[in-house]
């Protein structure tokens, strides 16, 4: 069993933030194919169709998996032990971070990374937001236990 166990909840507010980022980005860029669309400049309009692809895909993962946790593999709890941290999925599998454990904290401090090794030696990188834990205190204390096993 796990020493530490933190379980995750829907980020709602950082949803939010990330509908007022992702929908506006992916308007624009889909008014700029149809204006290059119609006014002749057909390979600018495939450029922006790519991009608008891009950034929907990218939006809508990041809000469906971090922010809502709905995909499969999107994790719903960190269990922190000394040897290995393991990251639970919705679909109840279970990952577990043997070796070679990096943390990487953005500047704002409202996210964190999580990267290491699985048993297999395969690298597999996570990210958590401040939103996704039940208290301030709790999203601190999962990073102290992360940096300390």
């Amino acid at each position: 069993m796990s020493d530490t166990r933190f379980s995750l909840v829907q980020d709602r507010k950082g949803m939010v933030w990330d509908l007022m980022l992702y929908v506006p980005t992916v308007v624009a860029l889909l008014s700029m194919v149809v204006k290059f669309w119609y006014g002749g400049d057909v390979s600018l309009a495939y450029l922006f169709s790519f991009l608008a692809s891009f950034f929907f895909i990218a939006g809508a993962n990041r809000i469906l998996k971090t922010r809502l946790m709905l995909l499969p593999t999107a994790p719903i709890a960190i269990e922190i032990d000394k040897q290995v941290t393991r990251i639970i999925m919705r679909n109840g599998e279970h990952v577990g971070l043997v070796q070679d454990l990096r943390i990487y904290s953005d500047y704002s401090g409202r996210s964190f990374g999580l990267a290491g090794l699985d048993k297999l030696g395969q690298r597999l990188q996570f990210v958590f937001h401040k939103g996704q834990f039940s208290s301030i205190k709790e999203y601190q204390a999962v990073q102290e236990n992360l940096r300390t096993s």
